[in-house]
Parts: structure tokens; C-alpha cells; sequence
């Protein structure tokens, strides 16, 4: 009997480089069975005009998205013919702005982890939420924060004049990454955004998945420049013929990132992943349950699977600007490793950190504690530290803001559900390092479970892409809810730490980032 194998693409598109993924499999509708046969990278320009800011071209990523795209299908030896449908993840919150009429970017795309809305965010707290960053929360989950869309919108409608024009005109398009690529890909044709990527707006109603008038209205953002919000997985449109040896492809699945990672790994409710990327994510699964978080989390949008007709899943997260991104500062600002994966014997070079807390908020602190003003410092220093103590309270620096944000979890769970954190699930490219998820497992008291691909971003794009695509449904996904074929053999990570030096440790990271609060300063006024 002859097999039919059906090719699969994900786009990975994230903070500093966009990777192509090509996925095969004989029965598709067999969650375990999608085997990554190919993929290519891409790295993009990281720009940084002023202290704080960070900004992507988004040409340079539309561009590396079909370069990788292609580079991909070659090396697996498959044409556009071949494959049945493509999924889309991003990185989220990075803001996008362009003309609706032919499709030109506008300024370079304002990075999720930028800090140039500082002061905005101050005021519109000040002015419009009446002292209270979290007013808006019941509606869209979120607080005021430089981290999301609409701040970001707001800012350059303020100081980007081409922008400006563009609104006037009516033909002003604002975007999050997908929105942007399916607009490119698509030739203008389709213009979509899918729930988990408007849901970190601050636009979007979690209840109604719908824009929001009067948070548009507050943030001053016209209704009529946001694209049509969408679920995960359906038809968005095929890719053009005019863009050379992918035109045709259907494109039908987008999803942000994290929630990606969380499909990826098959998070069932009232289960959590986290992602060591750029930054550090964590997501726990709530259902259809919105869960109000009373301790600094977010609480977001997981997935809407097969049309909005379909049960949207919710979930709670805590994001940590800077994990993986603090290796490569050691590595291109001070020069102490050549590779990124050089930290790891390094820091093994060295029993412990010797005292040392190094708290890298160089962007300011995410959830659970959301401060804008702190800024990175290394405190406990010695004549006896050298580079490799440096090393090492790096790595405990992602594992003990990793920890920030499961005890604010575990607090939030415990008020609304009757689930239990025993385990917790780790994919992205720095959990690869096998010290740091021994360290993250010490940290937590918690099993640190580890799949054999932890590329689990692109799969959880490939998930959704099939779904839409009609070859699984969702219930397919979690049907065996057991890691199986490339995701069956797992590394777990138990502790090795008395609860004592937990707790001791604990404490005294936590006195470092008390130290790096009220030391941020103003940008100076640049341009776009």
C-alpha cells in the first residue's frame, strides 16, 4: 500500500532572526507524527537609536521570511506544489505600520521589549486611568505598559509624521509582525490578525474577541487602521504568484509565539510551559476560563482553533524581558564568550556565583512586578569574582525571574482553580543548556521537563496551520496527550537543592532587584 506524505511549513518569525520549518508526515492526524525535515535561519538587524529603544526593519523580515521559506523547501527537496498549507508564528507586540495602498512600511517596526513609551505610559496612567495601570485590565487583561501594541501606536501616530499622513489619508495599516506578513504575502489581499496576537494590544476584548471603540478611542488609535481579527486556523489567503516559488501556498495558521510554544508542547489545562528565547515565557493553560490575575500576571488569550465560531482557550502568562538576550550582552557588549553556547562551561568553571546577583533589566521588569524604571546591575562583587562567577549568576538570573513568575502563578491558580503546578514544561533555544535547566530546577523545587525538540515554537505554527488546513482538528492535537515520535524522549531535571539554600538564594535575589529600581533615565528625542 503506498503512503501519501504531506509537507507542512512553519514560519518562525522572532526577535532576532526568522527560521522556516518544513514538517512531513504520512497521517496527519497524528499530532506526534510531524517530523521536522528541514528548516533554515535568518537573522535580521537589531537597531538601537537611543538607550532603550529597539527597532526592526520590516522589509529585511519580510524578505528572510521567504528567503528562509524557500531555502527550507530546497533542502527538503519540495516545491509549492507540494506543500499543503503554511503557519505563521511571531514574535508579539512589535508594531508595524504601513499604506494600505501599496504596502510600504512606514518607519522601522517598534520592537516588543522598546522602552521609548516611558514616559507616555506615565501619562496616559496619570490622565486617562486615573493612577491606575490596570484599569483596563478587566477588559483586555493587560496593564499599561510600554510592552504592548497599542502604546506603541500611539507614540509613533505622536512622532512620526509619515505615519500621521497616512491616517489622514485614510490609508494607514497598524499590525503586529503576522498581520504585516500575511498583508505582504498575500499582496495587500488579505489583511488579518489572528485572536492570540490581538489579545496583546491592549484592544481587544478577551470576552467578545472583538476591537474595542473606546480603547481605541483612549489610545487614540482609528478603528478603521486595525486589521480584521481572526482565530488561529483557517484559510487567510494563499500566498501571491508573483512572489518567486511560493505563490500559491495557502497560508492558514498564525499565532504568537509563546502560545505557539504552548501548542507546540501539547499544554492541556491547567498545564504550563516556558520558553527561554530572547525572553523567558511562561503559560499555564486555563481553558475557557479568563482568570483574572491578582498577582502581576497577564491574563491572554492561548488559542481559538478552526474559525471564531470555535471555543477560544485562555491562559495566564508572565514574561521576562531579558533571558537568552543576557548571554549574548556577555557575549557581543563584554566579550566573555565567543559563542552563546560557551556560557554553559563557563559557568561550570565555578561552583556558584559566589555571592554574585546580576538582575539584567536592561528594559526594565516585566511580570510579575512590572517596573520601568529598573535598569540592570550586578551586585555582591569581590575581589575573588572573575568571569565565570559572572557567568553564572547570569543563568541564575533567568532561572530566579522564572521563579518571580511561577510563585505569582501559583497564587493565581490557587484562587481560581483547583490545579496544581508538580511539573513544568521547557522548550526555546536556551533550554538547551543543560546547567541552566539543573539551576531552574533547584530554583523552583519543581521536575524541569525537557522534550527532544525544543523547537516547539514552529511545530505549535505547524499544529495550527493543519488545523486550518482541515488534514487534524484540535481534538486531534490533544487526543493522545503524551510526547510521541521526535517529542517522546524527554531530559528531566530534578533538584538537587535543600529548601533551605532555596529559600536563602531566593532572598537574597530579591534584595538585587530592589537595587536596580528608580535608576532609568529619559531617552534622549530621536527620530524613527
Amino acid at each position: 500500500m503506498t503512503t501519501t506524505t504531506t509537507y507542512v511549513c512553519a514560519i518562525d518569525q522572532g526577535t532576532t532572526s526568522t527560521r522556516c520549518v518544513v514538517y512531513a508526515t504520512s497521517t496527519p492526524r497524528e499530532a506526534g507524527s510531524y517530523v521536522a525535515i528541514a528548516n533554515h535561519q535568518l537573522e535580521h538587524e537589531q537597531r538601537y537609536p537611543a538607550p532603550g529603544w529597539c527597532a526592526h526593519d520590516a522589509n529585511e523580515i519580510f524578505e528572510n521570511a521567504c528567503a528562509a521559506m524557500r531555502a527550507a523547501m530546497g533542502a527538503a527537496s519540495v516545491g509549492a506544489g507540494d506543500v499543503a498549507c503554511v503557519g505563521m508564528t511571531n514574535q508579539r507586540e512589535t508594531t508595524v505600520a504601513w499604506r494600505r495602498s501599496d504596502g510600504t512600511a512606514l518607519c522601522d517596526a517598534v520592537v516588543w521589549l522598546d522602552t521609548r513609551t516611558k514616559d507616555m505610559c506615565e501619562e496616559f496612567v496619570r490622565d486617562v486611568c486615573e493612577g491606575d495601570a490596570k484599569k483596563f485590565a478587566p477588559v483586555c487583561g493587560l496593564p499599561v505598559s510600554t510592552y504592548f501594541s497599542a502604546m506603541k501606536m500611539r507614540w509613533l501616530l505622536r512622532h512620526c509624521e509619515a505615519v500621521r499622513e497616512a491616517r489622514d489619508a485614510g490609508d494607514l495599516c497598524f499590525g503586529t509582525i503576522e498581520s504585516w506578513l500575511v498583508y505582504k504575502l498575500t499582496n495587500g489581499k488579505s489583511f488579518i490578525t489572528d485572536v492570540t496576537n490581538a489579545s496583546r494590544t491592549m484592544l481587544m476584548r478577551l470576552d467578545t474577541l472583538q476591537w474595542d471603540d473606546k480603547m481605541c478611542a483612549a489610545f487614540d488609535v482609528p478603528l478603521e487602521a486595525l486589521p480584521k481579527i481572526v482565530s488561529c486556523a483557517e484559510e487567510f489567503g494563499r500566498i501571491d504568484a508573483s512572489i518567486d516559488r511560493l505563490g500559491g501556498i495557502a497560508i492558514t495558521g498564525c499565532i504568537g509565539d509563546q502560545q505557539s510554544a504552548t501548542l507546540g508542547q501539547r499544554c492541556d489545562v491547567g498545564e504550563a510551559k516556558n520558553t527561554y528565547g530572547t525572553g523567558c515565557f511562561m503559560l499555564l493553560n486555563t481553558g475557557s476560563t479568563i482568570v483574572p490575575s491578582k498577582n502581576g500576571l497577564l491574563t491572554t488569550m492561548a488559542w481559538q482553533l478552526g474559525g471564531m465560531d470555535k471555543k477560544p482557550v485562555y491562559a495566564l502568562e508572565g514574561s521576562v524581558a531579558i533571558a537568552g538576550a543576557v548571554v549574548h550582552w556577555l557575549r557581543d557588549n563584554l566579550g566573555l564568550i565567543t559563542n552563546a553556547s560557551d556560557i554553559e562551561d563557563l559557568a561550570r568553571g565555578v561552583e556558584d556565583a559566589a555571592g554574585v546577583s546580576f538582575v539584567p533589566a536592561f528594559s526594565g521588569l516585566f511580570a510579575p512586578r512590572w517596573r520601568d524604571d529598573a535598569r540592570g546591575v550586578i551586585v555582591g562583587l569581590t575581589q575573588y569574582v572573575n568571569k565565570g562567577h559572572i557567568a553564572r549568576a547570569a543563568l541564575d538570573a533567568i532561572a530566579f525571574q522564572s521563579r518571580d513568575v511561577l510563585e505569582a502563578m501559583r497564587q493565581d491558580i490557587a484562587e481560581a482553580t483547583s490545579h496544581q503546578l508538580l511539573t513544568l514544561k521547557v522548550d526555546g533555544g536556551a533550554s538547551a543548556n543543560n546547567l541552566l535547566m539543573q539551576i531552574q530546577s533547584d530554583v523552583l523545587g519543581l521536575t524541569v521537563i525537557r522534550p527532544a525538540d525544543v523547537e516547539t515554537t514552529a511545530r505549535g505554527a505547524a499544529y495550527a496551520a493543519a488545523v486550518g488546513a482541515g488534514l487534524m482538528t484540535e481534538d486531534d492535537i490533544f487526543r493522545d496527550n503524551k510526547l510521541s515520535s521526535t517529542q517522546d524522549k524527554t531530559i528531566d531535571f530534578t533538584p538537587k537543592t535543600s529548601h533551605a539554600d532555596r529559600e536563602r538564594d531566593y532572598a537574597r535575589w530579591n534584595a538585587a532587584v530592589v537595587r536596580s529600581y528608580n535608576l532609568a533615565e529619559s531617552a534622549p528625542e530621536c527620530g524613527v
